[in-house]
């Protein structure tokens, strides 16, 4: 897809997907998905496999022994998380690796699998809500490669993500959840996983979600995985908010959304 031609004014690049992603985009795009297809896939990108296999032996998927192949990883975790994998590794690669970008990578990855099990549970589109959660906050990404110093200095002035967009807006034109959502579209993301990129620092704020209600249960898990990992308070309050405006039953939004979150921990906890 193209980019925004508001957002090409403002000279910002936006990172082309690489060309092993489009393919394996046009696989999962299948009807009758080619399992051994798509692993041989990854598996002939030597940099990208290797990626992929390290983040599935850490500790945030919990499997118990060494995978040493990317057709090993799919047996375990299924071939939706091993897509999200690659896809994870691909867009860290389109961006020069910066010590200040590593914990939204770390959060990039805990959030994609909190979101994707969440839908999967709950009976919604797990890719898009995993691929959601990756690409949340990869605007930040596009900024920071844009104005590497000017940028340094926004994240370390912002106390949130709310204080982030005010100053990306006064320095650039534009916010890294518009950037997201653009960079989103140009990797042919589906249209919820857009919307909830895009929507995410206004509804996580306690705003609205999407306008259309197709999109809105993504844009819901999102708040509900950002109440989780930042422990919030009003954690309970917030995701029965946005699971009743998604059409959601509250009820089962929390305590499923409670237990991913408790499962991903004690596997971290256990190093399994």
């Amino acid at each position: 897809m193209s980019v925004n031609p508001e957002l090409r004014r403002l000279d910002i690049d936006i990172p082309a997907q690489p060309d092993a992603l489009v393919k394996l985009s046009l696989l999962l795009a299948e009807e009758d998905l080619n399992l051994a297809a798509a692993a041989e896939l990854i598996e002939g990108d030597m940099a990208l496999a290797a990626a992929v296999l390290k983040a599935v032996n850490s500790s945030l998927y919990g499997l118990e022994g060494r995978v040493q192949t990317v057709h090993q990883a799919v047996t375990y975790l299924g071939m939706r998380e091993v897509a999200a994998i690659t896809f994870e590794m691909g867009l860290r690669a389109a961006f020069p690796p910066a010590p200040e970008l590593e914990p939204m990578w770390q959060r990039a990855a805990r959030r994609g699998l909190v979101m994707g099990r969440l839908a999967q549970r709950l009976g919604l589109d797990a890719w898009g809500a995993h691929s959601a959660g990756l690409f949340e906050e990869c605007g930040k990404a596009v900024l920071f490669r844009h104005a590497r110093d000017h940028y340094r200095a926004m994240l370390r002035a912002a106390r949130h993500d709310g204080d982030l967009v005010t100053l990306e807006h006064t320095g650039f034109g534009v916010s890294h959840d518009a950037l997201g959502a653009a960079l989103c579209e140009s990797w042919g993301l589906g249209a919820a996983a857009v919307a909830s990129v895009r929507q995410h620092v206004l509804a996580q704020a306690g705003g609205p979600l999407p306008d259309d209600p197709d999109q809105r249960p993504v844009s819901a898990l999102s708040v509900v995985a950002f109440g989780l990992m930042h422990e919030r308070e009003d954690f309970d309050e917030e995701a029965a908010r946005v699971a009743e405006e998604a059409g959601l039953a509250p009820e089962a939004v929390l305590r499923i959304g409670r237990q991913v979150h408790e499962q991903l921990g004690s596997a971290a906890r256990h190093g399994r």
